[in-house]
């Protein structure tokens, strides 16, 4: 299991303050991105190397502009 302690989360710019489905990211934390459920702020977190999370954001990106 990654400890996590240190991770400084932040929310999307686009989510909405009323408390709907979002996901919280960690990016300050060595060689690791971390993603959690800002519902569950205490629950599991999924982890991804920084070269796999730009490329997610990169492929999300561009499969949002197809649609």
């Amino acid at each position: 299991m990654t400890d996590l302690t240190g991770a400084i989360w932040r929310k999307s710019n686009r989510s909405g303050g009323n408390g709907g489905e979002c996901v919280e990211v960690a990016t300050n934390l060595p060689a690791l991105v971390a993603v959690r459920d800002s519902k569950d702020p205490a629950g599991p977190a999924l982890t991804f190397t920084p070269r796999a999370w730009a490329d997610f954001v990169t492929e999300t990106k561009r499969h949002s502009l197809l649609v």
